[in-house]
């Protein structure tokens, strides 16, 4: 049985079509860049949510909390999205336009919209945000500029990654504001042999 699929919303097609054909005309080295960023780029929030757990150790119990509970935030907003796509079942648009790609296609059922790499970047970006302004400044950065990659090499409409972007910052601000109430846990922590997790060495 075939599992149908919608039909995207044409109000971003020419801006899609436009990007993809402006990649197509762009220096090799500068799409294999993007293709590479937008493939292994989530590979920099990791590290990034390291970062901010590590910055917050032996500091603010509520900022490590949140530090901490930044990856199941992650995980979070990825298992909403991916629920999301399986109820909209947006075909690719590379598969529904006449477009050249720098990236190949995904097959047939790999759903479109919303962008799971938008969300997952989205939420890193504001759990890194809400824990440690200045590495979610960088972080905030990559999100949007994961999101373009998308576009560019072919994978999503705009529109599927605006989504995805909304949809990752929504799940993770009010998840990450919550993990604040677990600093009581984080104080406790502090008084175990748990305590390299949340306490700088001196």
């Amino acid at each position: 049985m075939t599992t149908p699929a919608f039909a995207a919303p044409s109000f971003d097609d020419g801006f899609y079509t436009w990007v993809t054909e402006l990649a197509q005309r762009s220096p090799d080295a500068l799409d294999s860049a993007v293709r590479l960023w937008s493939d292994y780029g989530m590979v920099l929030f990791a590290v990034l949510m390291l970062a901010s757990w590590w910055r917050s150790r032996g500091g603010d119990p509520a900022r490590t909390a949140m530090a901490l509970c930044a990856p199941l935030v992650v995980v979070s907003a990825y298992l909403v999205n991916d629920v999301v796509k399986s109820v909209f079942h947006e075909q690719r648009p590379c598969r529904t336009l006449h477009v050249v790609t720098v990236e190949a296609c995904p097959p047939l059922g790999d759903w479109s919209f919303p962008s799971n790499h938008a969300a997952i970047a989205a939420a890193a970006a504001t759990a890194i945000w809400l824990a440690d302004r200045r590495l979610g400044a960088a972080a905030l950065t990559a999100e949007l500029l994961m999101g373009a990659s998308r576009v560019w090499v072919g994978a999503h409409y705009p529109h599927d990654v605006l989504i995805g972007l909304l949809t990752g910052a929504l799940v993770a601000w009010p998840l990450t504001s919550a993990a604040r109430r677990c600093a009581p846990a984080v104080e406790r922590l502090r008084d175990s042999r748990l305590r390299p997790l949340v306490t700088a060495s001196r």
